[in-house]
């Protein structure tokens, strides 16, 4: 494609060659003279300046031009590169029709243009929307409710009621709704098992990454809102609701009960526990342990997970804690001589 079609598509601005060929996507570093680039952020100037590449999406306030490049200018460049790879890029994904190895029930209700893979079972009185591709080995339980366009790659488990929505990917190995973790010790010390009675509901737009686990509720619902995604080996207990837009990173644990707000953001193994609050627009940095509910609008570091830039205090004076350490003792000493 012509550099000029992504202008015209996209609505940018263009500076240069109109006409420049583009055949690849790459980053700045990787780049060759065939592929689209984009530049957002100043620290990777050094790479903009010895890039290969001659087309490269830049911020609308770029004014360094080159005479041998072509530039596109998007108030978020970055974003408008991932727009195009999806648009033009992005694998094809190959799935057609019903593998004659899949058992449908035959109460099942299965949608137009939707592709089932070998060895997928589906069970009793499910409704599977429009235009979805299950991949193999899949299996999906009882009254599960599916919505349309959406991708379950291969070894994915969806459990009874589950209720999937529209355009929801779950990657390979996902588990939807097998039970919580739930048991009630007796007064001789034995387990006994809780009842897990409930469902998994997973809105529009969400993404799980491969092996990740989210627990049917015991009682009502384990929600997963709109927009919200997951990485790999994310644990989501019973009864936890998760707000919309947010993103977990890997092997973060959210304990029974917990809620977390919209629009938050999870580094990796991040720790919740059980029956914690934690509000909107929250940042909580890898490895922290919660304990506690958090309020929103705020970024929280550490075990116990505590306000960013107390963390940050604490930090410095656990660095300093030998010289603080070796200063009291000379302290003492002065302390010991004035008596004498």
């Amino acid at each position: 494609m012509k550099a000029s079609e992504l202008a015209q598509k996209f609505n940018l601005e263009l500076i240069g060659n109109p006409k420049r060929e583009i055949q690849g996507v790459a980053n700045l570093e990787f780049a060759n003279e065939n592929d689209l680039t984009f530049y957002a952020d100043i620290k990777y100037k050094k790479l903009l300046e010895s890039t290969r590449a001659k087309v490269i999406i830049v911020k609308n306030d770029f004014n360094e031009y080159k005479d041998d490049i072509t530039y596109l200018k998007a108030q978020n460049p970055y974003l408008i590169f991932l727009m195009i790879i999806d648009q033009y890029f992005k694998p094809k994904i190959i799935l057609e029709g019903i593998d004659k190895t899949a058992f449908v029930d035959q109460t099942t209700k299965v949608g137009h243009n939707t592709a089932i893979g070998k060895n997928v079972v589906i069970g009793r009185n499910c409704k599977i929307g429009d235009n979805n591709k299950i991949f193999h080995n899949t299996v999906i339980g009882d009254d599960v409710e599916i919505g349309n366009n959406c991708l379950i790659y291969p070894n994915v488990y969806i459990g009874d009621r589950a209720k999937i929505g529209n355009n929801v990917i779950l990657y390979p190995g996902v588990v939807i709704g097998a039970d919580g973790f739930g048991y009630l010790r007796d007064e001789k010390g034995n387990h006994h098992k809780i009842p897990q009675i409930g469902n998994v509901i997973i809105e529009d737009e969400v993404e799980i990454g491969a092996n990740s686990c989210i627990d049917r509720a015991a009682l009502g619902s384990t929600i997963i809102k709109k927009g919200t995604k997951l990485d790999n080996l994310v644990q989501v207990a019973h009864n936890v609701v998760i707000g919309e837009q947010t993103a977990i990173s890997s092997q973060t644990g959210i304990a029974g009960s917990s809620k977390v707000g919209s629009y938050c953001t999870f580094g990796g193994q991040v720790g919740v526990a059980d029956h914690v609050t934690i509000g909107d627009r929250v940042m909580i940095g890898a490895q922290s342990g919660v304990s506690k509910s958090l309020k929103g609008d705020m970024a929280y570091m550490g075990t116990p997970a505590k306000e960013f830039k107390k963390y940050l205090r604490i930090e410095s004076y656990q660095r300093n804690l030998e010289e603080l350490f070796n200063k009291v003792k000379e302290l003492e000493k002065e302390i010991e001589n004035l008596k004498k």
